[in-house]
């Protein structure tokens, strides 16, 4: 085994989608009930049938409805015949020398000329945690010049199932389930402990987009009967949709973080182009008022930094005074290069000085320590392949015009 970097395409297990059948797993509640309901299970009895399915899909890992034993046996067959438990398919799993692990994940087509698509989703394991960061759309449209991700066009929304998938992709091959045998190759925690303790929404595209379905895959993820997830364990990261930010903290009441990564308009609008329509100010005044505020509660300020763009001392003492009375951190982020890239990353002399300056003034200025860079999973290099199946898709579609019109 290669101790630096193994890639390799895990075989997909049997429960993997069928063609025609949906997946229930990732579901929120509701669906799970609408779907019994298609079913035809009377409305008594789906209470008591969702909190079964939930309890199999997101406690105890299920795979197949075999496994389900306190389901009445009629209802399996119904089960068996019009969906399955499949997971999104790993296309690709890669080990960093640093333990990060990144999948890459298929879906299934959506549509005639869909030819699916494809995210990633990256593990980072911590002596005290092991934190998942997960996408939330395919591709994006904010193009961030300092981004690899912000270079693939936005092909769709991923919906709450897909979200919660990712989450069920990684338990799953890091045999993070109580009581289940562990999959070939998973490393399992041997303190009793679980290894995905942690959700941020930093992945691929901007969360605050695909608002319904984030706010729905958290409902998933912090359930008390099933996934269990502390809100305050899971970070949703923002390059600055005033409208959806106050609405975030008031309905899921997760942690917050935003982009920030330059302290005046005029830069900003080049390294975040989305602050030409939110800028800095009404940023700053959206962060104020975001409901659960407070020094336990803090907003991480996540800030790359770009060597002779944005990490001047100057820079960091307007970065102080831009945060004063918002009880924040910042997250000062050595920049991972990727192919094509137009910036450097700021000498570490330089970071370390900045982050001075920061820490002198009474915020924490931890620098990131960057992660799976080997493997391009650090932030900012996220990008799949779906923009090579869109286009191929494209060209199929005006190939069966151009027959449709002979």
């Amino acid at each position: 085994m290669n101790d630096v970097l193994i890639e390799k395409k895990p075989e997909i297990e049997a429960s993997v989608r069928a063609e025609g059948r949906p997946t229930l797993a990732g579901l929120p509640r509701a669906a799970l009930a609408d779907f019994l309901r298609g079913l035809g299970v009377p409305e008594k009895e789906i209470r008591m049938r969702v909190s079964q399915l939930w309890h199999w899909l997101y406690v105890r890992g299920a795979r197949d409805f075999s496994e389900m034993t306190n389901v009445a046996r009629a209802l399996h067959a119904k089960l068996e015949a019009a969906a399955t438990l499949a997971r999104p398919e790993i296309v690709r799993e890669q080990v960093s020398a640093d333990g990060t692990r990144k999948w890459v994940l298929r879906y299934p087509p959506r549509g005639k000329f869909d030819k699916g698509a494809e995210v990633e989703c990256v593990y980072i394991p911590e002596r005290d945690r092991g934190t998942l960061c997960v996408s939330s759309q395919v591709g994006c449209t904010l193009n961030c010049s300092f981004c690899h991700t912000g270079t693939q066009k936005l092909v769709r929304n991923l919906e709450a199932h897909e979200i919660v998938g990712q989450v069920l992709v990684a338990r799953d091959r890091l045999g993070d389930y109580p009581g289940r045998t562990p999959p070939e190759g998973a490393f399992v925690p041997d303190d009793g402990g679980r290894f995905v303790t942690n959700i941020v929404f930093m992945g691929m595209g901007e969360p605050l987009y695909n608002y319904e379905n984030v706010r729905d895959a958290i409902g998933v993820l912090t359930d008390p009967e099933g996934l269990q997830l502390s809100k305050r364990k899971i970070t949703v990261s923002t390059s600055g949709v005033i409208p959806e930010i106050a609405r975030l903290g008031a309905d899921s009441g997760t942690m917050l973080a935003i982009s920030l990564h330059a302290t005046h308009d005029p830069l900003r609008d080049v390294l975040v182009p989305i602050n030409r329509k939110y800028p800095i100010a009404e940023l700053m005044q959206a962060c104020a008022d975001y409901p659960g505020l407070t020094n336990a509660r803090r907003i991480t300020f996540e800030y790359v930094m770009l060597k002779g763009v944005n990490d001047s001392l100057a820079e960091a003492r307007t970065l102080v005074k831009l945060l004063r009375g918002i009880p924040a951190k910042i997250n000062l982020i050595p920049f991972n290069p990727w192919p094509g890239s137009q910036y450097e990353c700021s000498d570490w002399g330089q970071i370390e000085r900045f982050s001075e300056v920061i820490f002198d003034a009474g915020y924490a200025s931890p620098i990131r320590t960057p992660r799976g860079r080997d493997i391009l999973a650090a932030c900012g290099q996220l990008k799949s392949e779906t923009e090579k199946m869109r286009a191929r898709a494209r060209l199929m579609l005006e190939e069966q015009l151009i027959l449709g019109a002979d």
